[in-house]
């Protein structure tokens, strides 16, 4: 699995000019999914990704995670994180997982965020959506497992 959080003061993801995922302040977590993958990795992220310490405390230093400040946070599924830009001009994607395997990982991922007191919202599996995200900082990281 990878992911690409970004910390956000406001997010919203809507499909078809409907807002289907909306947060202020929070994460916007891309997520991909890979062939290997399986629910221990999500169950490893969601728990990093939840008391990651990645907000300001009062004098201003990195020092709080999402749970301590309230936050909430959006995923997104997003197979692209699994480009392979090696040869070519055409990304390949045959690194990330098929839908069937992927969609029930990203239930799982989301499942298991929330099980950990996060507020969590989503995209839509597979659907082109128009992602807004109001980045704060800018703090944004990569995370693989």
């Amino acid at each position: 699995m990878r992911v690409v959080i970004q910390r956000v003061r406001q997010g919203r993801v809507s499909i078809d000019g409907r807002i289907v995922a909306e947060i202020n302040r929070g994460v916007v977590i891309l997520l991909g999914i890979g062939q290997e993958d399986e629910a221990a990795h999500a169950r490893y992220l969601a728990q990093k990704i939840a008391h990651l310490r990645i907000f300001e405390d009062e004098q201003g230093k990195i020092n709080r995670s999402l749970l301590e400040v309230g936050g909430e946070a959006i995923v997104v599924s997003q197979f692209t994180l699994y480009a392979d830009t090696r040869k070519g001009r055409r990304p390949s994607f045959t690194d990330a997982a098929l839908p069937e395997i992927a969609n029930p990982l990203v239930d799982e991922f989301v499942k298991l965020l929330a099980a950990e007191g996060v507020p969590t919202q989503t995209g839509e599996f597979g659907a082109h959506m128009l992602v807004d995200i109001a980045n704060d900082g800018p703090v944004t990281i990569w995370m693989e497992r």
